[in-house]
């Protein structure tokens, strides 16, 4: 119990950061220095980074510890699907893995309230790095003047900003439909991509990690999608912002819709999660019997 609890809120660290990106975009554009933003949003990427290094085996070990209860009542491997018990584990993983899932819903969501904050703190983030040009000073700053720090933070704080939201649903949207509507089936892909591999590993145990590495199956249609449409759209409704070609406010919007899209696409996951992992149990069998 307690190295699921320990994945789920490294899942929910790993989607808050990845949904706290698109606060860079506004506060790039309020600054016109949307090449720093990106710059210094990296250095906190890399917390997103750990956390995933830290959850990938985490998971992988709750999917061995199944498998290996399944083997002990079973007493081999060839008769390891057809047992009572082994259907009873693969039944409790999927359950444990729809909970990671839900631990990166309410990771999004938490993302999604402090977007406003994080534009403002950003925002302070970006002024202050142009003034002592170096990441380091900032930090240590940071730990020689945390009183200062601390009340600057205090006045940014804004959660929720419910003339955020309210605002931007009322608005009527000046942003294209069809990415926002990529960006959940992308998300969901993205969310589900890896947890399913998993699954799949443990449906076709002999060959586990084979499935697992076929990951790239269902995460490369994602990475098609969002290189193709998602991204390349954003950018453009950025870059028209920073020439003043359309008004700051509706990168502000596109940021909510976004968050809100990448919020729909965790819940979209838990309907990809058993067919993703079919799909990629299948291919697993075709390498492993020599298909391919």
């Amino acid at each position: 119990m307690e190295r699921l609890i320990a994945v789920v809120v490294l899942t929910a660290i790993i989607h808050l950061i990845n949904t706290l990106i698109y606060a860079v975009r506004p506060a790039g554009v309020m600054t016109r220095r949307l090449a720093i933003a990106y710059s210094l949003f990296n250095v906190i990427f890399l917390i997103a980074q750990t956390a995933n290094m830290l959850q990938a085996p985490l998971l992988s070990s709750i999917i061995e510890h199944a498998i290996m209860r399944g083997q002990q009542a079973a007493g081999s491997v060839a008769n390891l699907l057809q047992s009572p018990v082994y259907q009873q584990e693969l039944t409790g993983l999927n359950y444990q893995i729809r909970t990671v899932i839900l631990g990166a819903t309410l990771g999004t969501l938490l993302g999604a309230l402090l977007i406003p904050t994080f534009i403002t703190v950003f925002t302070k983030g970006i002024y202050l790095f142009d003034q002592v040009k170096s990441v380091p000073k900032m930090v240590g700053m940071v730990i020689f003047s945390p009183g200062k720090v601390a009340k600057s933070a205090r006045e940014a704080v804004r959660v929720p900003n419910r003339q955020f939201f309210v605002q931007a649903i009322r608005e009527k949207l000046t942003i294209p439909r069809k990415f926002l509507v990529l960006n959940v089936f992308v998300t969901g892909i993205y969310t589900t991509a890896v947890l399913s591999s998993l699954y799949a590993g443990a449906l076709f145990p002999e060959f586990r990690a084979t499935a697992t590495l076929l990951s790239g199956i269902i995460n490369g249609i994602a990475t098609i999608l969002f290189a193709t449409v998602v991204d390349p759209t954003a950018a453009g409704l950025t870059d028209q912002a920073l020439r003043q070609e359309r008004p700051e406010k509706d990168i502000k919007q596109m940021s909510f819709y976004l968050a809100l899209t990448r919020l729909t696409g965790t819940l979209l996951a838990q309907i990809f999660f058993v067919p993703a992992a079919w799909i990629i149990k299948y291919v697993a069998q075709i390498i492993a019997h020599g298909g391919l």
